[in-house]
């Protein structure tokens, strides 16, 4: 494990230091050890670190209310974050001129694809989630393929050698306005049942 440990730290150092997209020059990314398991049940990738959660804790999916929501759904099925590797299609918290949080753009996630694809080939996990539309479209830049969250939500599929389960965001806002934490739960059943396939 140690020489997987080294090269996932190689990755992290590279990309706390990246400069690459203007608009998030002066972030740091989101990736350490605190980002979870590098035997991980399941590999997440969200959309990008939340301006006051995982940006200020450094720790994906902590510290605001994504977090606490995605772990009522993880409590849900019995999985635990030492069980898991969480990411995003893009590593820094994108903002918008009022320090809000903002979507990433299309070159951000570009840019950071190779973040991502490095981490999926070093970690190289059996089953891979992604929570919301962004993390999802992400992965075509890795291995092309036609999901989409509302055809494919709460499904198990095959994607670049793996299973892969499409998930909405855990954000309040989601779950407020289009898929509520009952449809969630729901889904991560299909979570469950290809943790327990793999």
């Amino acid at each position: 494990m140690s020489g997987k440990f080294e090269a996932f730290k190689a990755i992290y150092i590279e990309a706390q230091v990246c400069t690459i997209c203007p608009d998030l020059a002066d972030k740091t990314a989101v990736l350490s050890e605190l980002n979870g398991s590098l035997d991980p049940k399941v590999f997440f990738v969200g959309e990008a670190p939340g301006r006051a959660g995982a940006d200020r804790t450094r720790r994906p999916f902590t510290g605001d209310k994504s977090g606490d929501n995605l772990q009522i759904l993880f409590d849900s099925i019995g999985l635990s974050r030492d069980d898991v590797f969480l990411t995003s299609a893009v590593m820094c918290s994108p903002r918008s001129a009022t320090d809000a949080n903002r979507k990433p753009t299309r070159a951000e996630i570009r840019n950071c694809s190779h973040y991502l694809r490095r981490l999926l080939e070093l970690i190289d996990p059996p089953l891979v989630a992604t929570l919301g539309a962004v993390g999802l479209d992400s992965l075509k830049l890795i291995e092309a393929h036609s999901f989409t969250l509302k055809e494919h939500a709460g499904t198990i599929q095959h994607w670049n050698g793996r299973i892969l389960v499409p998930l909405y965001h855990p954000s309040p806002l989601v779950i407020a306005s289009q898929r509520g934490l009952d449809i969630q739960l729901a889904h991560f059943q299909a979570l469950r049942q290809a943790i327990e396939n793999c």
